[in-house]
C-alpha cells in the first residue's frame, strides 16, 4: 500500500533525513539555538542528499503498514538524537571548566546567558565555550562529527532496534569523562584559589583591623585573568583530544 504512495527514493531520503536532522539538532555548533531553523534545515538537507546514495544498499525495503514505517522513523530519529547529545555531553567539559574557574577567581558573579547552554552561566564558561566552537571548524574536528554519523549507519544498522542499556551506558561514560576533562582544565585554578584563600586568612589573623577582601579582590581578578591566559592553550588541546579521542568510538571507517 505505502510503495504506491511513497517512492523507494523519497523514502531512503527520509529515512536518512530522520537520524541526520536528530543528530544536528543537537549537535555542537550546528545545533545552537543561535543557529536560523531554516540554515540548520538547509544543512542537513545537503549532507542528506550527499549520504543517501552512499547509505542507500543498507537501508531497507519500504515498510508494508504505517505503522511499521512510524516505529522505524521513530529509531531513526532516537538514535539521531543519541549521537548529537553525546557530542554535546563532551562540549560540555568547557562548561563545568568555566564555572569552576569563575568561581576560582572572583568572576562566579559575573552571569551571562550561554547560548550553548539555554541558560544562565558564568561569564568565564560562556568564553570559553564560545571559543571550543570556534576551533571546532578551525580545527576540522566537525568533519569526525559528520563522519560519526556517516558510520553510525554500520553501528546502528535501519530497521534494528538499537540497545538501549548501551546508550545509558555510554551516556553515562561521556559525562564522567567530560566532568573529568573540565576539572582536569580547571585544576591549576583550584590550586591557586586554596593558596590565594589560605594567605587571606593568614592575613586577616595577622592584621585583623585591614579590610583585607578589599584589597586582594583586585590582585585575585588580575592573577586570575594572567593564569587563564598561560593556561588556555593547554586547556584547548586536552579539550580537542578529549572530543576527538571520544568520538573516534563511533568511527568504523578510516
Amino acid at each position: 500500500m505505502l510503495d504506491e504512495i511513497l517512492p523507494g527514493g523519497v523514502f531512503a531520503f527520509m529515512l536518512v533525513f530522520m537520524r541526520v536532522g536528530g543528530a544536528l539538532l543537537l549537535m555542537p555548533a550546528i545545533g545552537e539555538v543561535f543557529i536560523p531553523v531554516r540554515i540548520r534545515l538547509f544543512i542537513a538537507f545537503g549532507i542528506c542528499l550527499a549520504l543517501t546514495p552512499v547509505v542507500g544498499p543498507q537501508l531497507p525495503a519500504l515498510p508494508a503498514t504505517p505503522l511499521e514505517l512510524f516505529l522505524l522513523l521513530a529509531v531513526e530519529i532516537l538514535v539521531g538524537v543519541f549521537l548529537g547529545a553525546v557530542a554535546r555531553i563532551l562540549f560540555g567539559a568547557m562548561n563545568t571548566a568555566g564555572t569552576i574557574i569563575a568561581y576560582q577567581t572572583g568572576l562566579g558573579f559575573a552571569q551571562f546567558y550561554d547560548p550553548s547552554q539555554g541558560t544562565q552561566s558564568a561569564l568565564v564558561s560562556s568564553f570559553l565555550t564560545m571559543i571550543g566552537l570556534t576551533i571546532l571548524f578551525t580545527s576540522g574536528l566537525h568533519y569526525v562529527l559528520l563522519e560519526a554519523i556517516r558510520d553510525s549507519y554500520i553501528l546502528f544498522p535501519v530497521g534494528r532496534m538499537p540497545d538501549l542499556s548501551g546508550f545509558a551506558e555510554i551516556a553515562t561514560t561521556f559525562v564522567a569523562e567530560s566532568f573529568r576533562i573540565g576539572l582536569q582544565i580547571a585544576a591549576p585554578f583550584l590550586v591557586y584559589g586554596l593558596v590565594f584563600y589560605a594567605a587571606l586568612g593568614i592575613l586577616t589573623r595577622l592584621i585583623p583591623r585591614m579590610q583585607i577582601f578589599f584589597i586582594a579582590l583586585p590582585i585575585q581578578l588580575v592573577s586570575g585573568f594572567v593564569l587563564l591566559a598561560v593556561t588556555l592553550t593547554i586547556a584547548f588541546d586536552w579539550f580537542l583530544d578529549h572530543v576527538q579521542s571520544n568520538m573516534a568510538e563511533f568511527l568504523v571507517t578510516p
